[in-house]
């Protein structure tokens, strides 16, 4: 991979006149992992946005070297069309690598469901799809909001699988969620630290 990487400094969110966090500062290199954890509403997705650029900070810089690729609430995939037409829509726009959409479809168990129709997967299955999206893309910056929500057991095993062999190539992990994930020793920031305090009157 050419030069990768995403460094934050003094990032904060305000949205809708609301300020979310402040303060964020985070310095991810080559085969590094971070892990925001916090409640719901506490800005762990609005974090992940403005780290994808979907979503300029109200303050501070964010500094990305590499092509990112987020994973979230939505699937983006068509849900009329089966799985594996679905997945390779966005795989020859990301222009993947030859066999990349085989290799994701394996690495996520979705094998056996590639003529399925995308709309008649189950919510486990539907993430494992937007997984396999990201793993086929070929970003060297991995942004998953939630990535383990409807994953079994057996599931979540593949994801961390998938993440310890992207790390491993020297990509980049960024994950927020409120449970356990599979990811080894990452930087694990409490989104809760950096949080609006109302100052007394």
């Amino acid at each position: 991979m050419s030069r990768v990487g995403l460094h934050l400094s003094g990032v904060a969110c305000v949205r809708g006149g609301r300020l979310l966090f402040r303060g964020v500062d985070l310095a991810m290199e080559p085969g590094g992992s971070a892990l925001l954890k916090g409640p719901n509403g506490i800005g762990k997705s609005s974090l992940m946005r403005i780290c994808a650029g979907l979503l300029r900070a109200s303050a501070g810089t964010v500094d990305r070297h590499g092509r990112v690729a987020l994973t979230d609430e939505r699937l983006a995939l068509d849900m009329e069309q089966p799985l594996g037409a679905a997945l390779g829509f966005w795989a020859r726009l990301d222009a993947a690598a030859p066999g990349a959409l085989d290799a994701a479809l394996a690495a996520m168990a979705l094998e056996p469901l590639r003529q399925v129709p995308v709309r008649m997967l189950s919510t486990g299955q539907r993430k494992r799809a937007a997984l396999a999206r990201v793993i086929a893309g070929g970003a060297p910056i991995w942004l998953l909001d939630e990535p383990g929500n409807g994953l079994d057991d057996a599931a979540l095993e593949l994801l961390g699988d998938a993440v310890a062999a992207h790390l491993a190539k020297g990509g980049i992990v960024v994950a927020a969620s409120h449970q356990p994930l599979p990811l080894a020793t990452p930087v694990v920031m409490a989104m809760a630290d950096f949080a609006a305090v109302e100052e007394a009157a």
